[in-house]
């Protein structure tokens, strides 16, 4: 339509939100899907966080809040980020959102001008570029390999960095591949950007929770101390605690950045949610057992999932070190025949096939910008996991 903007027809749908979209639309037709697509916990919100929510809406707790979250959950997030990351924030340093998109976005949005780059490493998360490009800027994708772990390397980055350049985004644990960074590995890329004071880094650390086989997660700001004041952290409640629809997230910062941050949000959606950011504060100062227990779990279900996959013709898979997500190659089925006589020419064809004939839905790694790969989450149950990985398997073993 001419009716709408340039800005909104340079973007496209979330691959992800547009694979839950077709999962629903095929189970209403009457389909038996299996879904590996949606990136989000399926174990139940902490009984302790709902009970704060319930007594925020008894307690009247129902009205707007400051733009920036209230004074106690911006205190929370200062006293986590000790608790967990060794980070000194004072509240002024930190603003609430209504989720780490949220933040992620409006920060691109206060400090973006036509033209300005922003370096994102592939596989990336889906939204990464769009958001970039939505807010006129630039998206500089560098191009990852498996060989390198998909990690950024400090000579990648160096190559990329332009005097256009103003942010790097970063993402450990990391959506689609479970990279996680080492502290070293962080320490390299900050000899490139101590080089370069005018990027800025934008950490992106929703899946701390999630690290398994001796991985830890290290914050970038942890093991970069020296780019402090020029990075911005970016977390929540939604993986973590199965706060998805809650949607709290949060940014530390440089106080200018977050009040900016925070200006915006005044102009667009005012302010959090006040029950879930009540709900929030118990989340992220109450007890830790539930992320601690679901990261054993999800432990659990990687490592089952790989073992599975590994079975399956003509896919390679790699047990994950974080997040709760599989990227396992298919080049051994490009240029497969199915059954039907259609020629897998491509990682989208896969999933077609996937989808179509087994009833099993997962992301491509086009969507995430490294092909010819699958993104499947394990995020669900184990039942489901033996359910979908069996069919898979017996796709796989039907090709010629």
């Amino acid at each position: 339509m001419d009716f709408l903007s340039d800005r909104i027809n340079r973007i496209k749908p979330s691959p992800s939100m547009a694979a839950k979209a077709l999962v629903e639309k095929l189970r209403a037709e009457g389909r038996d899907i299996v879904d590996f697509t949606i990136g989000e916990p399926d174990l139940k919100t902490p009984d302790n966080v709902v009970e704060a929510a319930i007594a925020a809406l008894r307690n009247g707790e129902t009205k707007y809040t400051g733009s920036n979250g209230t004074p106690r959950l911006r205190k929370a997030i200062a006293e986590k980020l000790a608790r967990d990351n060794q980070l000194t924030y004072a509240p002024e340093n930190v603003v609430v959102g209504s989720g780490g998109k949220h933040i992620i976005f409006h920060a691109l949005a206060v400090t973006l001008n036509p033209g300005d780059e922003v370096i994102v490493h592939a596989p990336y998360w889906v939204s990464y570029p769009d958001m970039v490009v939505v807010n006129e800027g630039v998206p500089v994708i560098v191009q990852g390999s498996e060989a390198e772990g998909f990690k950024l390397t400090a000579a990648a980055l160096e190559a990329a960095i332009t005097p256009r350049t103003k942010w790097l985004i970063l993402n450990s644990p990391n959506n689609p591949t479970g990279a996680v960074y080492t502290a070293e590995e962080f320490a390299a890329l900050g000899e490139v950007l101590q080089k370069h004071p005018h990027v800025w880094v934008m950490s992106d650390e929703i899946y701390e929770h999630f690290v398994y086989d001796g991985a830890q997660h290290v914050s970038a700001v942890q093991a970069i101390p020296a780019i402090a004041e020029r990075c911005l952290i970016v977390n929540g409640a939604s993986k973590g605690y199965s706060m998805t629809g809650f949607r709290v997230g949060f940014g530390a910062g440089p106080v200018t950045l977050v009040n900016a941050i925070a200006k915006l949000i005044s102009q667009t959606t005012t302010c959090p949610s006040s029950i879930s950011q009540a709900a929030a504060i118990e989340a992220f100062s109450g007890s830790q057992d539930a992320p601690r227990a679901a990261a054993r779990s999800y432990a659990a279900r990687g490592k089952l999932m790989a073992e599975l996959l590994g079975k399956a013709k003509g896919i390679a898979v790699h047990a994950p070190r974080g997040a709760f997500y599989l990227y396992p190659s298919v080049a051994g089925l490009i240029g497969k025949t199915t059954p039907a006589g259609d020629v897998l020419a491509s990682d989208l064809d896969v999933v077609r096939y996937f989808t179509e004939t087994a009833g099993v839905a997962t992301l491509d790694g086009s969507a995430y910008g490294v092909s010819p790969y699958l993104r499947l989450s394990f995020a669900t149950s184990e039942q489901t996991i033996l359910e979908g990985c069996r069919r898979i398997v017996e796709a796989c073993a039907v090709l010629t």
